[in-house]
């Protein structure tokens, strides 16, 4: 009984190491790894690198998918990209498995790891900000050592239980029973890596032969597909084909690992006599995570356009989903919010411009309301459950620059409202230019370009208020001789001092986006081309 107590708190322990340890190298490293995939993911090859570095780094193959399904679903990312970001990760999740067979195993860690969480806890409640995630992330992987410890001296006596006549024999029955036994391992403890701890410490106690140890570790790694599964339920679009394409890439994995295991079980086991057991299991799991990622990697495009057919996007042009399950990682969230706000800006501009431009179309900017004001109101409520730690302030920054972004959008949404200011800037002498000038800038047939958009309202702001303020002057000095109604002239000067408004709400939408890029993991932006002189703009 207690052997039985001491294997379950080990694994507790092992689990709880895991889930302290990750998210403090989550949140230490998680600026500087969203830059790295954001950057660094242009090919599924790269892909791959980003996503197996990610994960070797944070321990956590769910928390780099959460971060690609935000890339995803800002546009960071296509879709393509982020399966090479997938295949990564199923492999960088193998590191665990050789942390706990080179370190736990050999170096027996855990006595030491004793003594360390002394000092771990120590500076993890008398410090904070950096220091204290050092202390966090030395606690977890204490934690992990002794949960392993633990695990090895409750586990020393399964070897006379866990006998021949009751575990399933090489057959491909067997094998598939024990891939089996191990996915269901893995639902229910929600952690492969713990998993395959236990597995380890079987094999290395003599409890489990190897052959079926491997299987149990295929099924293993198909099992750490429904987590993500489940969290997909109700989630996005692009976190539920991130979901599908991860389970159908391990169930491809799978079918080629079983009958590579068939084919190497005498190499491997020879191997396990000159390295040790242990080695030689992590050794395979790494190998055909590697051989899956080599075999999917080349038809990586095709696979993208099949699960595009198994989850497609019916939404035309609907604003984007807000997945609440990126919550759990601030960035990931952002730069949901982030995708928002580039949807919600390319609709108000590309209706201010149809609306002022050659087109007089204000179908678009009279449905502006309905159609983009609510989806605002829904982004103010998904910001408002974003929790930004006061340690992160490069994310705060963003964080911030995001809400004024949607601000100024609601504000062009509201004074879209007063469309009937258009006709009478466009009927005037001075003001149709400064007018047809803007709209020209937001034309949807431009790019949106919102740091550059921004710079050339700045660069405009001053010449277009001089021209307001001289034509303002001739107006009263019109009505004062009779050229002018009072009604005429307060029409005229309202409607430019409704075009100012909306030149400034589009302006600090640009600016403030080039504080988001800087801060939330984008590539550093450039400088935009200065706009064209005043006078070759409104001459």
């Amino acid at each position: 009984m207690s052997e039985t107590l001491s294997a379950l708190g080990g694994i507790g322990l092992f689990l709880l190491g895991m889930k302290i340890m990750t998210e403090a190298l989550r949140e230490a490293a998680g600026a500087n790894l969203r830059r790295l995939l954001a950057r660094f993911t242009t090919t599924p090859l790269k892909g791959v690198a980003s996503g197996l570095v990610t994960t070797a780094v944070i321990q956590s193959s769910s928390a780099t998918t959460v971060m690609t399904v935000g890339f995803v679903g800002a546009g960071l990312l296509s879709f393509t990209q982020a399966l090479g970001v997938i295949y990564g990760a199923n492999i960088g999740t193998t590191v665990t498995g050789w942390i706990v067979s080179l370190v736990g195993f050999k170096l027996k860690l855990g006595a030491v790891a004793m003594g360390l969480l002394f000092f771990a806890s120590l500076t993890l409640f008398l410090s904070h900000g950096r220091a204290a995630r050092i202390g966090r992330v030395l606690a977890g992987f204490c934690l992990l050592f002794i949960g392993l410890d633990m695990m090895q001296q409750g586990m020393s006596g399964a070897a006379d239980w866990i006998t021949v006549e009751r575990i399933p024999g090489t057959g491909v029955g067997g094998l598939l029973a024990m891939a089996a036994l191990g996915l269901a391992v893995t639902v229910v403890m929600q952690s492969s890596s713990a998993a395959i701890a236990v597995v380890l410490v079987l094999v290395s106690n003599g409890a489990l032969p190897l052959i079926q140890a491997a299987a149990a570790v295929i099924g293993m790694n198909l099992g750490t597909t429904f987590t993500a599964l489940i969290a997909a339920f109700g989630g996005s679009r692009a976190m539920q084909q991130t979901a599908i394409a991860n389970l159908l890439f391990n169930c491809g994995t799978m079918v080629i690992a079983f009958p590579l295991l068939q084919l190497i079980a005498g190499p491997l086991e020879a191997l396990a006599a000159r390295t040790g057991v242990d080695t030689a299991l992590v050794l395979f799991h790494t190998g055909f995570n590697l051989l899956g990622t080599l075999v999917f990697l080349p038809v990586t495009r095709q696979f993208a356009t099949l699960v595009a057919k198994l989850r497609p996007d019916l939404g035309g042009r609907a604003p984007p989903e807000l997945d609440r399950h990126l919550l759990s990682d601030e960035g990931a969230a952002m730069q949901s919010a982030h995708a928002m706000v580039i949807w919600a800006a390319r609709e108000v501009f590309s209706a201010y411009s149809l609306a002022i431009g050659p087109a007089r179309d204000l179908r678009r900017m009279s449905a502006l309301g309905p159609r983009v004001g609510i989806a605002l109101d829904e982004l103010k409520d998904y910001m408002a459950q974003i929790s930004v730690p006061r340690d992160k302030p490069t994310e705060a920054a963003a964080f911030a620059a995001l809400m004024h972004q949607a601000d100024h959008l609601m504000r062009l949404v509201e004074q879209a409202e007063h469309r009937g200011y258009i006709a009478i800037l466009l009927r005037g002498k001075i003001t149709p230019r400064p007018a047809q000038w803007f709209a020209a800038c937001l034309s949807p047939e431009r790019p949106l370009d919102l740091p550059q958009i921004g710079a050339r309202m700045g660069l405009m702001a001053d010449p277009v208020a001089h021209r307001f303020a001289r034509h303002r002057r001739g107006l009263l000095l019109g009505e004062h001789v009779g050229l002018y109604t009072m009604q005429e002239t307060f029409q005229a000067t309202d409607a430019m001092r409704w075009f100012t408004r909306i030149m400034h709400n589009v302006q600090r939408v640009g600016e403030y986006e080039r504080e988001v890029q800087s801060n939330l993991g984008h590539e550093a932006v450039s400088a935009p081309e200065a706009a064209p002189p005043p006078a070759a703009e409104l001459a």
